[in-house]
């Protein structure tokens, strides 16, 4: 087996395992939420500040270009999608139900593990900078949200402040690039810690999975996963090809491209009131769909 199927077929594993657990009721549905509250605020920023603090960020400059192209890409299929969904006659809540999950990747949850594990260090320093980019949209799709559906922008702005991965990401670049120690303890402990994330990620996502989803919501189920799996990275590949990005930034940035809608958007979706059983019918089916999509994207590659 190569380094793509040993690191897909883990993950399927990982994520297997968390849907057996449900069916035998060794967990439930109802463990996701402190589950993603520790992966959010604990183990991941301590994953993402660890490989920061001690990565090589001397070629900076060209990892920045990274969050610029998921966002181009993001605004590029959400334009395309919003047109599509209005021709359909589209109420207003269902119509951006949709559109969340078409915008917003899941460059961390799907995207660290599948960088790490097939391209090493080097890929996941770069998913990270993908990541920037999709924190980025959803701050902006909160801001519109706001607008569009009630709410305070100082309240958006204020989530986004307060998220912890963000500060791991400003903390890391800093204590790396003015060299600030941590000493010997509280890098074991942010090491065994950051460890962590990714197996409690994708038991969640496995606790997650609701096949019925697939039957509820079948056309936009199919929508969605077209924009998210086929189109986005298409848009991505047409995008680093005509500005020249190579090496590394060329494939994590369609590999990011390629992940399968973010559990952010779902987030999106309950605070401001859309369909959000829609919403998340969308990201766990076409998550269960990538597991196919995303070998055959990354062997191309």
């Amino acid at each position: 087996m190569n380094e793509i199927e040993i690191t897909i077929l883990s993950i399927v594993i990982m994520i297997a395992l968390g849907y057996i657990l449900k069916r035998l009721d060794f967990l439930s549905e109802d463990d996701i939420t402190p589950l993603n509250k520790i992966v959010m605020n604990i183990l991941l920023p301590c994953m993402i500040f660890s490989a920061l603090f001690s990565a090589d960020l001397s070629a900076i400059h060209k990892l920045g270009v990274l969050p610029i192209a998921i966002i181009c890409s993001s605004f590029i299929v959400g334009i395309i999608s919003f047109i599509i969904l209005k021709k359909l006659g589209f109420e207003d809540k269902r119509l951006w139900s949709v559109l969340v999950t078409v915008m917003i990747a899941n460059t961390a949850f799907m995207g660290y593990p599948v960088n790490l594990g097939v391209f090493g260090d080097a890929g996941f320093l770069r998913a990270i900078f993908c990541d920037l980019g999709t924190t980025s949209i959803f701050l902006i799709l909160s801001l519109l949200l706001v607008l569009k559906f009630g709410g305070t922008p100082r309240a958006a702005v204020k989530d986004i402040l307060l998220f912890p991965p963000l500060w791991a990401v400003v903390l890391g670049i800093i204590f790396n690039l003015y060299n600030i120690p941590i000493g010997p303890v509280v890098d074991n402990v942010v090491n065994y810690l950051g460890d962590g994330a990714i197996p409690l990620i994708m038991i969640s996502l496995g606790l997650s999975i609701n096949l019925g989803g697939l039957k509820w919501n079948k056309d936009m189920v199919c929508f969605t996963s077209i924009m998210k799996l086929f189109i986005f990275p298409i848009v991505m590949f047409a995008f680093v090809t005509v500005f020249h990005f190579t090496g590394y930034e060329y494939t994590i940035a369609i590999v990011e491209a390629a992940m399968p809608s973010g559990m952010l958007s779902l987030m999106l979706a309950v605070n401001y009131g859309l369909d959000y059983h829609l919403t998340s019918d969308c990201i766990l089916m076409n998550t269960v769909f990538s597991l196919v999509t995303l070998p055959i994207i990354i062997s191309l590659l």
